[in-house]
């Protein structure tokens, strides 16, 4: 700084003030100074207040939204379930008022129970459904018989020995015949509840027969140790997993499991003599599990007619009046049992189905 300058600053060489001088003198030297502070907190706390009720008014907005999308989903979902339960009842009535055989027709016809696909508990082909359906067509007046139209490759053993038995106590009480029709097939399981009906009917190229039991599975003790995996089963019993695939089957354990399969065998042996009676031929293939074509069937004693259902049905009627009195699938059951099914194998859990089966392979 130079001599003049240090001479011109008030700072180091004007007279010394008092604050209350250099105030005075600051408010001279800027008169809108004094002011400038008040307006600028007076400003400072309108923007503030300004900016408060901008973020309550964002915020009772995003409420009201918030409020408003929930009421959309409430509705949703109601008129949803609302749907679902007014096509559940009408599913439901319609099965009761619009039901097979619930109307039967004026003039005689024939009563069909469809058998199709595997025969099993979670399937179409189910023993409560086939019972209900063959119970309707035999109270149906004008049902002249009860047909059991069969196009199936067996299934659970249970299952068949349920529906065998059902044939069995309708047929005994003798008001109407009950007969058998084979489409396509008529094996293992399938043809165990035919053996039931009093007469059994069948195409000349159906396949019929394969009167015995399966079980089938796989040993995997060998493989698992070549990839350096160990199986680690805890039980309570020796023979508790004797069928696991992970591991070794000792020789008295597959011989008490033959022993199993053997039992069952006679069983549907026993039964289709039984319900066939002095038809069958005296041949020893009979039971091997053999499947026959519906010619060859008819040579064995298997089958009592070649024909079809229209063919059967023009027989004894004059011409074919059918009337289907098979229990309609609930769409909302079906839905439910496939997805408990798939979750169930997602979860890797068992299923409950017997690992032997009057079913061909």
């Amino acid at each position: 700084m130079s001599d003049d300058d240090k001479r011109n600053d008030r700072w180091t060489s004007g007279p010394e003030l008092t604050p209350e001088q250099a105030r005075r003198e600051r408010e001279a030297q800027q008169p809108d100074a004094a002011l400038a502070p008040d307006e600028d907190a007076e400003t400072l706390r309108e923007r503030q207040r300004l900016a408060q009720l901008e973020m309550m008014d964002r915020w009772i907005g995003g409420v009201l939204v918030e409020q408003r999308r929930s009421r959309r989903w409430k509705l949703f979902f109601r008129f949803f379930f609302a749907l679902l339960i007014l096509a559940s009842l009408s599913v439901s009535l319609y099965g009761i008022l619009g039901a097979p055989g619930a109307g039967a027709p004026s003039r005689p016809h024939l009563g069909v129970v469809e058998v199709s696909g595997v025969i099993d508990s979670d399937s179409p082909a189910s023993a409560e459904r086939i019972i209900e359906g063959l119970e309707r067509a035999w109270r149906a007046e004008e049902a002249e018989a009860v047909v059991l139209h069969i196009d199936s490759p067996g299934g659970s053993p249970v299952q068949s020995q349920r529906i065998y038995a059902a044939v069995m106590r309708l047929r005994e009480s003798g008001d109407k015949p009950v007969l058998a029709v084979i489409e396509d097939i008529g094996a293992s399981g399938a043809y165990y509840v035919a053996a039931a009906a009093d007469e059994i009917i069948a195409a000349p190229a159906s396949l019929v027969g394969s009167i015995g039991v399966i079980h089938a599975g796989f040993g995997f003790e060998e493989a698992i140790g070549r990839l350096g995996v160990e199986r680690r089963v805890f039980t309570a019993g020796e023979n508790k997993a004797f069928l696991d695939p992970f591991s070794d089957i000792a020789p008295a354990q597959r011989e008490f499991w033959q022993e199993v399969l053997t039992t069952t065998h006679r069983q549907f042996i026993d039964d289709v003599r039984e319900g066939r009676g002095g038809r069958l031929a005296d041949d020893e293939r009979l039971f091997s599990g053999l499947i026959w074509s519906g010619e060859q069937a008819l040579e064995l004693g298997l089958v009592d007619e070649l024909d079809s259902l229209d063919g059967v049905a023009r027989a004894r009627l004059g011409e074919a009046r059918l009337r289907d009195y098979t229990p309609r699938l609930d769409p909302f059951e079906r839905i439910s049992r496939q997805f408990g099914r798939v979750a169930m194998e997602w979860l890797g859990l068992p299923r409950g189905e017997s690992p032997v089966r009057y079913q061909v392979y």
